[in-house]
Protein backbone atom coordinates (compact mmCIF):
# COMPACT_ATOMS: atom_id res chain seq x y z
CA UNK A 1 0.00 0.00 0.00
CA UNK A 2 1.24 3.58 -0.94
CA UNK A 3 1.98 6.37 0.96
CA UNK A 4 -0.92 8.15 -0.95
CA UNK A 5 -3.24 5.84 0.12
CA UNK A 6 -3.06 7.11 3.73
CA UNK A 7 -3.25 10.35 2.65
CA UNK A 8 -6.03 12.02 5.18
CA UNK A 9 -9.44 12.71 3.14
CA UNK A 10 -10.28 15.71 1.56
CA UNK A 11 -12.84 18.07 3.40
CA UNK A 12 -15.15 17.44 -0.23
CA UNK A 13 -14.41 13.88 0.27
CA UNK A 14 -15.59 13.93 4.30
CA UNK A 15 -18.62 15.68 2.96
CA UNK A 16 -19.25 12.74 0.47
CA UNK A 17 -18.97 9.98 2.94
CA UNK A 18 -21.55 11.66 5.15
CA UNK A 19 -23.91 11.93 1.73
CA UNK A 20 -23.59 8.27 1.01
CA UNK A 21 -24.23 7.56 4.71
CA UNK A 22 -27.46 9.46 4.58
CA UNK A 23 -28.21 7.81 1.33
CA UNK A 24 -28.19 4.44 3.38
CA UNK A 25 -29.62 5.35 5.94
CA UNK A 26 -32.98 6.87 4.41
CA UNK A 27 -32.59 3.46 2.37
CA UNK A 28 -32.73 1.47 5.46
CA UNK A 29 -35.07 3.51 6.66
CA UNK A 30 -38.28 3.66 4.23
CA UNK A 31 -38.88 0.48 3.97
CA UNK A 32 -38.85 -0.81 7.64
CA UNK A 33 -41.84 2.12 8.14
CA UNK A 34 -43.74 -0.65 6.10
CA UNK A 35 -43.26 -3.55 7.58
CA UNK A 36 -44.51 -3.57 11.36
CA UNK A 37 -47.54 -2.52 9.53
CA UNK A 38 -47.39 -6.34 7.57
CA UNK A 39 -49.77 -7.89 10.42
CA UNK A 40 -52.34 -5.25 10.50
CA UNK A 41 -52.40 -5.20 6.35
CA UNK A 42 -52.89 -9.08 6.46
CA UNK A 43 -55.52 -8.69 8.68
CA UNK A 44 -56.95 -6.19 6.58
CA UNK A 45 -56.73 -7.87 3.28
CA UNK A 46 -58.15 -11.85 5.16
CA UNK A 47 -55.16 -13.55 3.64
CA UNK A 48 -53.29 -16.62 4.43
CA UNK A 49 -49.60 -17.07 4.97
CA UNK A 50 -49.17 -18.55 1.53
CA UNK A 51 -50.63 -15.77 -0.15
CA UNK A 52 -49.20 -13.28 2.31
CA UNK A 53 -45.86 -14.89 1.51
CA UNK A 54 -46.63 -14.54 -2.24
CA UNK A 55 -47.81 -10.70 -1.94
CA UNK A 56 -44.76 -9.89 -0.17
CA UNK A 57 -42.09 -11.35 -2.25
CA UNK A 58 -43.13 -9.19 -4.72
CA UNK A 59 -40.58 -7.04 -3.83
CA UNK A 60 -37.53 -9.01 -4.54
CA UNK A 61 -38.88 -10.03 -7.72
CA UNK A 62 -39.13 -6.23 -8.28
CA UNK A 63 -35.88 -5.75 -7.38
CA UNK A 64 -34.94 -8.47 -9.49
CA UNK A 65 -36.45 -7.61 -12.27
CA UNK A 66 -35.14 -3.97 -12.40
CA UNK A 67 -31.39 -4.66 -10.76
CA UNK A 68 -29.82 -5.09 -13.84
CA UNK A 69 -30.93 -1.57 -14.99
CA UNK A 70 -29.17 -0.03 -12.83
CA UNK A 71 -25.63 -0.20 -14.25
CA UNK A 72 -27.39 1.48 -17.23
CA UNK A 73 -28.89 4.63 -15.28
CA UNK A 74 -25.65 4.67 -13.37
CA UNK A 75 -23.65 5.25 -16.21
CA UNK A 76 -26.19 7.52 -17.90
CA UNK A 77 -26.68 9.82 -15.01
CA UNK A 78 -24.58 8.79 -12.20
CA UNK A 79 -24.75 6.80 -9.17
CA UNK A 80 -25.66 9.58 -7.20
CA UNK A 81 -28.84 11.16 -9.11
CA UNK A 82 -29.66 7.32 -9.53
CA UNK A 83 -29.82 6.55 -5.83
CA UNK A 84 -31.73 10.06 -4.85
CA UNK A 85 -34.45 8.86 -7.44
CA UNK A 86 -34.81 5.99 -6.24
CA UNK A 87 -35.03 6.41 -2.80
CA UNK A 88 -37.97 8.96 -3.49
CA UNK A 89 -39.80 6.47 -5.81
CA UNK A 90 -39.35 3.41 -3.31
CA UNK A 91 -41.17 6.28 -1.03
CA UNK A 92 -43.91 6.41 -3.44
CA UNK A 93 -44.27 2.29 -3.48
CA UNK A 94 -43.96 1.87 0.41
CA UNK A 95 -47.27 4.59 1.08
CA UNK A 96 -48.94 2.80 -1.95
CA UNK A 97 -48.63 -0.83 -0.38
CA UNK A 98 -49.91 0.93 3.11
CA UNK A 99 -53.16 1.94 1.27
CA UNK A 100 -53.62 -1.38 -0.68
CA UNK A 101 -57.29 -2.06 -0.68
CA UNK A 102 -56.39 -5.42 -2.36
CA UNK A 103 -53.68 -8.31 -2.37
CA UNK A 104 -52.83 -7.63 -6.43
CA UNK A 105 -52.82 -3.46 -5.47
CA UNK A 106 -50.35 -4.74 -2.67
CA UNK A 107 -48.29 -6.89 -4.59
CA UNK A 108 -48.01 -4.74 -7.36
CA UNK A 109 -46.90 -1.46 -4.97
CA UNK A 110 -44.26 -3.75 -3.56
CA UNK A 111 -42.81 -5.11 -7.11
CA UNK A 112 -42.70 -0.97 -7.66
CA UNK A 113 -40.87 -0.69 -4.50
CA UNK A 114 -38.65 -3.24 -4.75
CA UNK A 115 -37.56 -2.64 -8.22
CA UNK A 116 -36.59 1.00 -7.26
CA UNK A 117 -34.53 -0.21 -4.15
CA UNK A 118 -32.91 -2.58 -6.31
CA UNK A 119 -31.47 0.58 -8.49
CA UNK A 120 -30.80 2.21 -5.21
CA UNK A 121 -28.92 -0.27 -4.01
CA UNK A 122 -26.90 -0.71 -6.63
CA UNK A 123 -26.51 3.21 -7.13
CA UNK A 124 -25.35 4.09 -3.24
CA UNK A 125 -23.05 0.84 -3.06
CA UNK A 126 -21.45 1.70 -6.26
CA UNK A 127 -21.07 5.49 -4.88
CA UNK A 128 -19.75 3.96 -1.94
CA UNK A 129 -17.05 2.15 -3.35
CA UNK A 130 -15.84 5.44 -4.92
CA UNK A 131 -15.92 7.24 -2.31
CA UNK A 132 -14.00 4.06 -0.55
CA UNK A 133 -11.53 4.06 -2.83
CA UNK A 134 -10.80 8.08 -2.41
CA UNK A 135 -10.32 7.01 1.32
CA UNK A 136 -7.95 4.30 0.40
CA UNK A 137 -9.51 2.09 3.58
CA UNK A 138 -12.65 0.12 4.24
CA UNK A 139 -15.41 2.05 5.43
CA UNK A 140 -18.08 0.05 3.27
CA UNK A 141 -18.99 -1.68 6.34
CA UNK A 142 -19.89 1.72 8.20
CA UNK A 143 -22.10 2.28 5.09
CA UNK A 144 -24.24 -0.98 5.89
CA UNK A 145 -24.22 0.30 9.67
CA UNK A 146 -25.84 3.73 8.86
CA UNK A 147 -28.16 1.41 6.85
CA UNK A 148 -28.74 -0.55 10.15
CA UNK A 149 -29.17 2.68 11.94
CA UNK A 150 -32.39 3.66 9.19
CA UNK A 151 -33.86 0.45 9.69
CA UNK A 152 -33.79 0.62 13.71
CA UNK A 153 -35.25 4.30 13.07
CA UNK A 154 -37.59 3.08 10.27
CA UNK A 155 -38.86 0.23 12.71
CA UNK A 156 -39.29 2.88 15.86
CA UNK A 157 -40.97 5.30 13.63
CA UNK A 158 -43.53 2.34 12.22
CA UNK A 159 -44.11 1.35 16.25
CA UNK A 160 -44.47 5.08 17.63
CA UNK A 161 -46.66 5.49 14.97
CA UNK A 162 -49.28 2.22 15.66
CA UNK A 163 -48.74 3.48 19.43
CA UNK A 164 -50.00 7.03 18.12
CA UNK A 165 -53.10 5.76 16.48
CA UNK A 166 -51.79 7.46 13.22
CA UNK A 167 -53.56 5.53 9.79
CA UNK A 168 -51.24 4.19 7.64
CA UNK A 169 -51.38 6.75 5.22
CA UNK A 170 -50.58 9.24 7.44
CA UNK A 171 -47.36 7.44 8.57
CA UNK A 172 -46.45 6.73 5.53
CA UNK A 173 -46.59 9.95 3.65
CA UNK A 174 -44.72 11.45 6.59
CA UNK A 175 -41.89 8.85 6.00
CA UNK A 176 -42.01 9.30 2.42
CA UNK A 177 -41.49 13.25 2.66
CA UNK A 178 -39.12 13.45 5.92
CA UNK A 179 -36.53 10.78 4.47
CA UNK A 180 -37.38 11.81 0.70
CA UNK A 181 -35.98 15.26 2.03
CA UNK A 182 -32.92 14.41 3.42
CA UNK A 183 -32.02 12.38 0.01
CA UNK A 184 -32.25 15.47 -2.13
CA UNK A 185 -30.28 17.46 0.91
CA UNK A 186 -27.36 14.43 0.56
CA UNK A 187 -27.58 14.51 -3.67
CA UNK A 188 -25.20 18.27 -3.10
CA UNK A 189 -22.81 16.72 -1.62
CA UNK A 190 -22.43 13.76 -3.03
CA UNK A 191 -18.96 13.14 -5.72
CA UNK A 192 -19.32 15.02 -9.13
CA UNK A 193 -18.28 13.80 -12.26
CA UNK A 194 -19.26 10.58 -14.01
CA UNK A 195 -18.87 7.23 -12.48
CA UNK A 196 -17.13 5.24 -15.31
CA UNK A 197 -14.22 8.37 -15.55
CA UNK A 198 -13.85 8.16 -11.39
CA UNK A 199 -13.77 4.41 -11.18
CA UNK A 200 -10.40 4.34 -13.30
CA UNK A 201 -8.40 6.98 -11.75
CA UNK A 202 -9.61 6.02 -7.65
CA UNK A 203 -8.24 2.64 -8.53
CA UNK A 204 -4.99 4.00 -9.89
CA UNK A 205 -4.83 6.17 -6.53
CA UNK A 206 -6.04 2.83 -4.32
CA UNK A 207 -3.24 0.32 -5.41
CA UNK A 208 -1.10 1.11 -8.47
CA UNK A 209 0.00 -2.56 -9.03
CA UNK A 210 -1.92 -4.63 -11.48
CA UNK A 211 -4.48 -7.29 -10.53
CA UNK A 212 -3.47 -11.18 -10.14
CA UNK A 213 -4.11 -13.00 -13.05
CA UNK A 214 -7.55 -14.56 -13.25
CA UNK A 215 -6.84 -18.61 -11.63
CA UNK A 216 -9.19 -19.88 -14.48
CA UNK A 217 -12.88 -19.60 -15.41
CA UNK A 218 -14.03 -22.25 -13.81
CA UNK A 219 -12.39 -21.13 -10.56
CA UNK A 220 -13.62 -17.83 -11.21
CA UNK A 221 -16.78 -18.53 -11.91
CA UNK A 222 -17.40 -21.29 -8.17
CA UNK A 223 -16.26 -18.37 -6.28
CA UNK A 224 -18.68 -15.61 -8.04
CA UNK A 225 -21.25 -18.51 -7.10
CA UNK A 226 -20.20 -19.14 -3.72
CA UNK A 227 -19.95 -15.37 -2.91
CA UNK A 228 -23.51 -14.67 -4.31
CA UNK A 229 -24.72 -17.95 -1.78
CA UNK A 230 -23.22 -16.32 1.30
CA UNK A 231 -24.73 -12.95 0.61
CA UNK A 232 -27.70 -14.59 -0.43
CA UNK A 233 -27.72 -16.23 3.22
CA UNK A 234 -27.33 -12.91 4.42
CA UNK A 235 -30.73 -11.79 3.15
CA UNK A 236 -33.02 -14.81 3.82
CA UNK A 237 -31.72 -13.84 7.79
CA UNK A 238 -32.52 -10.15 6.66
CA UNK A 239 -35.92 -11.42 4.78
CA UNK A 240 -36.99 -13.37 7.80
CA UNK A 241 -36.66 -10.17 10.20
CA UNK A 242 -38.26 -8.30 7.46
CA UNK A 243 -41.50 -10.43 6.81
CA UNK A 244 -41.86 -13.04 9.78
CA UNK A 245 -40.68 -11.58 12.97
CA UNK A 246 -43.36 -9.59 13.77
CA UNK A 247 -45.77 -12.42 12.77
CA UNK A 248 -44.12 -14.73 14.70
CA UNK A 249 -43.88 -12.74 17.84
CA UNK A 250 -47.76 -11.83 17.47
CA UNK A 251 -49.08 -15.25 16.31
CA UNK A 252 -47.00 -17.72 17.44
CA UNK A 253 -45.89 -16.36 20.60
CA UNK A 254 -48.95 -13.90 21.45
CA UNK A 255 -47.07 -11.14 21.88
CA UNK A 256 -48.52 -7.37 21.86
CA UNK A 257 -48.14 -5.61 18.86
CA UNK A 258 -45.99 -3.53 20.32
CA UNK A 259 -43.72 -6.35 21.50
CA UNK A 260 -44.02 -8.04 18.49
CA UNK A 261 -42.60 -5.22 16.01
CA UNK A 262 -39.13 -5.73 18.78
CA UNK A 263 -38.04 -8.79 16.77
CA UNK A 264 -37.22 -6.78 14.00
CA UNK A 265 -35.78 -4.05 15.73
CA UNK A 266 -33.67 -6.70 17.35
CA UNK A 267 -32.08 -8.17 14.29
CA UNK A 268 -31.62 -4.85 12.73
CA UNK A 269 -30.07 -3.34 15.49
CA UNK A 270 -27.91 -5.92 16.16
CA UNK A 271 -26.82 -5.76 13.00
CA UNK A 272 -25.84 -2.39 13.16
CA UNK A 273 -23.47 -3.16 16.02
CA UNK A 274 -22.02 -6.19 13.91
CA UNK A 275 -21.27 -3.41 10.87
CA UNK A 276 -19.98 -0.64 13.34
CA UNK A 277 -17.11 -3.08 14.81
CA UNK A 278 -17.08 -5.35 11.20
CA UNK A 279 -14.05 -3.18 9.47
CA UNK A 280 -12.03 -3.28 13.10
CA UNK A 281 -12.99 -7.33 13.10
CA UNK A 282 -12.08 -7.81 9.55
CA UNK A 283 -8.82 -6.19 10.30
CA UNK A 284 -7.87 -7.93 12.84
CA UNK A 285 -9.07 -11.62 12.12
CA UNK A 286 -9.39 -11.52 8.67
CA UNK A 287 -12.79 -11.63 6.64
CA UNK A 288 -13.24 -15.92 6.41
CA UNK A 289 -12.80 -15.87 9.87
CA UNK A 290 -15.57 -13.27 10.98
CA UNK A 291 -17.66 -14.68 8.61
CA UNK A 292 -17.78 -18.15 9.95
CA UNK A 293 -17.70 -17.26 13.40
CA UNK A 294 -20.96 -15.36 12.24
CA UNK A 295 -22.61 -18.00 10.60
CA UNK A 296 -22.24 -19.79 13.81
CA UNK A 297 -23.57 -17.71 15.78
CA UNK A 298 -26.08 -17.33 13.39
CA UNK A 299 -26.96 -21.19 13.33
CA UNK A 300 -26.57 -21.22 17.35
CA UNK A 301 -28.56 -18.48 18.11
CA UNK A 302 -31.67 -18.76 16.49
CA UNK A 303 -31.30 -22.41 16.43
CA UNK A 304 -31.51 -22.01 20.29
CA UNK A 305 -34.11 -19.56 20.32
CA UNK A 306 -36.67 -22.25 17.96
CA UNK A 307 -35.80 -25.31 20.41
CA UNK A 308 -36.68 -23.22 22.90
CA UNK A 309 -40.17 -20.62 21.94
CA UNK A 310 -40.10 -17.94 24.06
CA UNK A 311 -40.70 -14.15 23.31
CA UNK A 312 -37.66 -13.01 25.17
CA UNK A 313 -35.61 -15.50 23.60
CA UNK A 314 -37.17 -15.17 20.24
CA UNK A 315 -36.29 -11.77 20.13
CA UNK A 316 -32.65 -12.74 21.31
CA UNK A 317 -32.69 -14.97 18.61
CA UNK A 318 -33.60 -12.94 15.93
CA UNK A 319 -30.62 -10.54 17.07
CA UNK A 320 -28.35 -13.09 17.20
CA UNK A 321 -28.87 -13.55 13.67
CA UNK A 322 -28.59 -10.23 12.60
CA UNK A 323 -25.44 -9.71 14.16
CA UNK A 324 -24.13 -12.77 12.47
CA UNK A 325 -25.16 -12.03 9.11
CA UNK A 326 -24.23 -8.27 9.75
CA UNK A 327 -20.87 -8.45 7.64
CA UNK A 328 -21.98 -11.15 5.15
CA UNK A 329 -23.58 -8.46 2.50
CA UNK A 330 -20.58 -5.99 2.46
CA UNK A 331 -17.77 -8.74 2.11
CA UNK A 332 -19.41 -10.60 -0.79
CA UNK A 333 -20.22 -7.01 -2.63
CA UNK A 334 -16.47 -6.20 -2.11
CA UNK A 335 -14.85 -9.91 -2.60
CA UNK A 336 -17.10 -10.03 -5.86
CA UNK A 337 -15.57 -6.40 -7.16
CA UNK A 338 -12.15 -7.53 -6.67
CA UNK A 339 -12.41 -11.07 -8.09
CA UNK A 340 -9.62 -11.51 -10.85
CA UNK A 341 -10.88 -12.13 -14.34
CA UNK A 342 -13.79 -10.06 -14.28
CA UNK A 343 -14.22 -6.40 -15.59
CA UNK A 344 -14.19 -3.50 -13.05
CA UNK A 345 -17.74 -3.43 -11.38
CA UNK A 346 -19.05 -6.45 -12.94
CA UNK A 347 -18.74 -8.67 -9.93
CA UNK A 348 -20.48 -5.94 -7.61
CA UNK A 349 -23.62 -5.84 -10.05
CA UNK A 350 -24.23 -9.46 -10.24
CA UNK A 351 -23.87 -10.32 -6.26
CA UNK A 352 -26.30 -7.40 -6.05
CA UNK A 353 -29.07 -8.23 -8.22
CA UNK A 354 -28.45 -12.69 -7.95
CA UNK A 355 -28.46 -12.37 -3.61
CA UNK A 356 -32.18 -10.90 -4.10
CA UNK A 357 -33.35 -14.24 -4.56
CA UNK A 358 -33.22 -14.98 -1.37
CA UNK A 359 -36.17 -11.83 -0.63
CA UNK A 360 -37.54 -13.75 -3.88
CA UNK A 361 -38.35 -17.44 -2.98
CA UNK A 362 -37.94 -17.03 0.80
CA UNK A 363 -40.75 -15.52 1.98
CA UNK A 364 -43.61 -18.47 -0.37
CA UNK A 365 -41.32 -20.97 1.17
CA UNK A 366 -41.10 -20.04 4.39
CA UNK A 367 -45.25 -19.73 3.99
CA UNK A 368 -45.81 -23.07 2.38
CA UNK A 369 -43.96 -24.15 5.02
CA UNK A 370 -45.91 -22.54 7.76
CA UNK A 371 -49.28 -23.10 6.55
CA UNK A 372 -48.30 -27.24 6.06
CA UNK A 373 -46.77 -26.86 9.62
CA UNK A 374 -45.86 -24.07 11.80
CA UNK A 375 -44.23 -20.51 10.97
CA UNK A 376 -41.62 -21.99 13.48
CA UNK A 377 -40.56 -24.42 11.31
CA UNK A 378 -40.56 -22.14 8.65
CA UNK A 379 -37.72 -20.10 10.44
CA UNK A 380 -35.61 -23.02 10.58
CA UNK A 381 -34.03 -21.33 7.44
CA UNK A 382 -32.21 -19.00 9.27
CA UNK A 383 -29.69 -21.10 11.33
CA UNK A 384 -29.21 -23.27 8.04
CA UNK A 385 -28.50 -20.11 6.06
CA UNK A 386 -25.81 -19.73 8.86
CA UNK A 387 -24.36 -23.11 8.72
CA UNK A 388 -24.40 -22.55 4.75
CA UNK A 389 -21.83 -19.62 5.79
CA UNK A 390 -20.03 -21.45 7.59
CA UNK A 391 -19.26 -23.95 4.93
CA UNK A 392 -18.76 -21.82 1.99
CA UNK A 393 -16.44 -18.92 3.94
CA UNK A 394 -13.42 -20.62 2.78
CA UNK A 395 -14.06 -18.24 -0.78
CA UNK A 396 -13.28 -15.03 1.43
CA UNK A 397 -9.84 -13.97 1.48
CA UNK A 398 -8.47 -14.24 5.06
CA UNK A 399 -6.10 -10.96 4.39
CA UNK A 400 -5.19 -8.82 7.31
CA UNK A 401 -4.24 -4.62 7.57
Amino acid sequence: MTVDVLRPPTRHERHARAAVAMLFFTNGALFANLIPRYPQIKADLGIGNTAYGLAVAAFPAGAIAAGLAAGVLIRRLGSSRVAVAGTLLTGAGALAAGLAGSVAVFAGALFLAGAMDAITDVAQNAHGLRVQRRYGRSIINSFHAVWSVGAVTGGSMAAGAIALGLSRGQHLLISAVVFGIVSLVALRHCLPGPDTESVGEEAEVQDESPRQPSRGGLRVGYVLAALVVIATAGTVVEDAGNSWATLYLSDSLHASVTVAASGFIALVGAQFVGRLVGDRLVDRFGQRTVARTGGLITAAGMGLALAVPTVPGAILGFAAAGCGVATLVPAAMQEADELPGLKPGSGLTIVSWLMRLGFLFSPPVVGLVADATSLRVGLLVVPLAGLLVILLAQVLQNRRR
